[in-house]
C-alpha cells in the first residue's frame, strides 16, 4: 500500500506542476505579482493537500505568532523538497536565496523569475556575496521576507549540522532578525527517495534571533535553536501513533538522544 500510495502521489505531484503551469501561464506573467503570488500559494496549498489525501502525510505549524513585522530572514531546516514548498503561503511576498541553475529550467525558470528571486552562482563566492547584498538589502527595504536555507543543501534527518557561513554574513549586513524554523519533513519526504511515509509534519517556528550578535554567537545561537527543536521533534515522531521508519543518520540521532537524556536525566 506504501507503494501504491507513493506512486499515485508522485504521479498527481507532478501532473498538477504541468497542469498549472499550462493554465496558469497567461495569468501569471500577464497580471500584476499580487495575483502571481496567489496563483504561487494556490500551487502550494494544492500540493500539500494531495500529499494529505493520497500519501497521508499531514502537517501542523506551531508559533507562526512569533514572525516579526517588515523584513526579515527566514532561516528554516533544509531536508526535503516538502519545505521548499510548505512555507509558501505564509508571506505575501517572499524572496528566496536560491542556486542559478534553478534558472536554467523552461518555464519553471520563468516562473522563479517573474517573482523576483536572488539566483547565485555557488561556484563563484565573491560573486554570489555581491548580488546576495544587493537584492537582500533592497528586499527588506521592501519589506519582504528572505528565505534562506543555512546548509544550503538537503540534509538528511539527524545529520550532523553543516552550517555554513553565507547566513551570518548576510545578517550582519542586514542588521535584521533571524527566524530560525525546524522540522523533521525529510522523515516523510525523504530526499533522493520514491516513497513518501503517512504521517504528521510537525514544524516550528523558533523565537526571532535579534540582530547585533557576533557573527560567531550568531552562528552557535542559529544552531543551537534549530537543532535542540529538531531534536524535540524527532522524539515526537518515533513516539507518536504512526511513527515513520528511521534513516540511519536519524537513529544514530536518536541513539545520541536517549543516551544523553539517561546520563543526565535533569538536562532532558
Amino acid at each position: 500500500m506504501l507503494v501504491i500510495r507513493s506512486l499515485l502521489f508522485n504521479l498527481a505531484f507532478y501532473a498538477n506542476n504541468v497542469v498549472q503551469m499550462i493554465f496558469w501561464t497567461p495569468f501569471y506573467f500577464l497580471g500584476p505579482r499580487s495575483f502571481a503570488w496567489w496563483i504561487v500559494r494556490f500551487w502550494s496549498r494544492t500540493h500539500l493537500w494531495l500529499m494529505k489525501v493520497i500519501a497521508g502525510t499531514d502537517h501542523i505549524v506551531r508559533g507562526r505568532e512569533k514572525l516579526p513585522e517588515g523584513g526579515y530572514i527566514i532561516a528554516p531546516k533544509h531536508q526535503s523538497a516538502w519545505d521548499t514548498i510548505a512555507f509558501l503561503p505564509w508571506w505575501p511576498d517572499p524572496i528566496y536565496i536560491l542556486k542559478r541553475q534553478l534558472m536554467w529550467i523552461p518555464l519553471f525558470g520563468w516562473y522563479i523569475a517573474r517573482m523576483k528571486m536572488i539566483a547565485i552562482d555557488r561556484g563563484n563566492r565573491e560573486q554570489a556575496i555581491r548580488s546576495i547584498n544587493a537584492s537582500a538589502q533592497q528586499a527588506v527595504d521592501d519589506g519582504r521576507q528572505i528565505i534562506i536555507y543555512p546548509e544550503g543543501t538537503r540534509r538528511p534527518p539527524g545529520a550532523e549540522p553543516s552550517y555554513k557561513s553565507g547566513i551570518a554574513h548576510i545578517y550582519e549586513k542586514l542588521d535584521v532578525p533571524v527566524v530560525p524554523i525546524a522540522h523533521m519533513a525529510g522523515l516523510y519526504w525523504p530526499r533522493r527517495k520514491f516513497l513518501r511515509h503517512p504521517g504528521l509534519i510537525e514544524v516550528e517556528v523558533l523565537d526571532p534571533i535579534p540582530p547585533g550578535l557576533s557573527r560567531s554567537a550568531f552562528m552557535a545561537e542559529l544552531e543551537r535553536r534549530t537543532e535542540e527543536a529538531c531534536d524535540r521533534l524527532l522524539l515526537r515522531a518515533v513516539e507518536g501513533p504512526n511513527p515513520p521508519p528511521l534513516p540511519p543518520t536519524a537513529q544514530a540521532r536518536l541513539d545520541a538522544i536517549k543516551a544523553r537524556r539517561a546520563a543526565d536525566p535533569d538536562a532532558a
